[in-house]
């Protein structure tokens, strides 16, 4: 079957990944009303389209935090791939490379950040919860900086997981073969237990509740990196993102897996947009699936959009723009 658009892969991935690594994919919190209006909000906006205008020179690249990219589409953090696809990681990271993007790594990666950063050159991020042992997150950081990443993207949403009921159902479990690799070598403790799922129990007891915005200013003395803080949906928390210290705010709600009938990211992007008043620059994560998406974020204040679900699908990101802006 010839593939035309990037949703046509879901269907294609329901159909090869068992249930359980589906399900953990693709599923949102409790009712999945935020994850639907991930999706439909987008669909509300309309253009209002001009005509003549000379569009013979189509010009895609910009640039992040002083990086070149060749379009302004990067690749948001997705946990655990090789649950999918042997190359899990390593695919993803030749990809944005290749494609002259941005990869984000998880810190729940099935391939480490030396494993990565050994695929070859790129420009890659690292994605960092923060555990109750300040010096777990100080190692992890650290590693992330040898290995030649670029910036933290500090998933702040995240005090503890969703509840996200296709896993509790499915009783998900990370596969045997499969580890998160950087924490290998970690000592994290006892691992709480969980009657949710086997994800919860694994890592997600280990994240500090008691997160607040001195730990983002903490951060900053333990890196050079630039610090975007990923999870702000709100003028208020954009505005105390800034006084933190952060080099760049992603609104995000982490793909509707965490607190369900939140708005849209792309609903929330505006009002984000206004309190930072350009000091910083604004990204957004969530729902996007065609090149309309990316130009309707671009047009509401965005300075580039993450694609999660869909980012491994990088042969087809460059059509995505080419279908809006040509």
């Amino acid at each position: 079957m010839e593939i035309t658009n990037v949703s046509e892969y879901e269907e294609i991935a329901k159909k090869k990944l068992p249930k359980m690594v589906y399900d953990y994919y693709a599923s949102g919190a409790e009712d999945q009303w935020s994850l639907r209006e991930n999706r439909e909000a987008f669909s509300r906006i309309l253009f209002r389209p001009r005509i003549l205008i000379d569009v013979s020179r189509i010009d895609m690249t910009t640039t992040v935090l002083g990086f070149n990219l060749s379009m302004p589409i990067m690749i948001a953090p997705t946990a655990m791939q090789k649950m999918a696809h042997p190359e899990g990681e390593y695919a993803t990271a030749r990809a944005a490379s290749a494609a002259g993007t941005i990869m984000t790594l998880s810190s729940w990666a099935t391939s480490s950040v030396e494993e990565v950063a050994s695929t070859g050159p790129g420009i890659r991020f690292f994605q960092l919860y923060v555990y109750k042992d300040r010096n777990v997150v100080a190692q992890l950081v650290r590693r992330a900086e040898r290995a030649g990443f670029k910036a933290i993207a500090l998933t702040v949403d995240t005090p503890r997981l969703g509840r996200r009921e296709a896993d509790i159902k499915n009783r998900f479990t990370l596969p045997p073969f499969l580890t998160l690799k950087n924490f290998e070598g970690l000592n994290l403790g006892k691992m709480d237990k969980a009657d949710d799922s086997g994800l919860a129990s694994y890592v997600a007891g280990q994240i500090d509740r008691s997160l607040s915005w001195k730990d983002v200013k903490w951060l900053q003395t333990i890196t050079t990196m630039p610090i975007l803080v990923k999870g702000v949906m709100t003028a208020e928390d954009t505005r105390l993102a800034i006084q933190a210290g952060a080099a760049g705010i992603i609104v995000s709600n982490h793909g509707a897996r965490q607190l369900d009938y939140v708005p849209a990211t792309i609903s929330a992007l505006e009002e984000v947009v206004k309190a930072a008043q350009g000091r910083v620059p604004v990204f957004l994560d969530g729902g996007v699936r065609r090149g309309t998406d990316v130009f309707k974020a671009l047009a509401l204040g965005a300075s580039g959009i993450f694609v999660s679900k869909v980012g491994i699908c990088l042969t087809e990101i460059p059509n995505m723009l080419h279908s809006v802006f040509d």
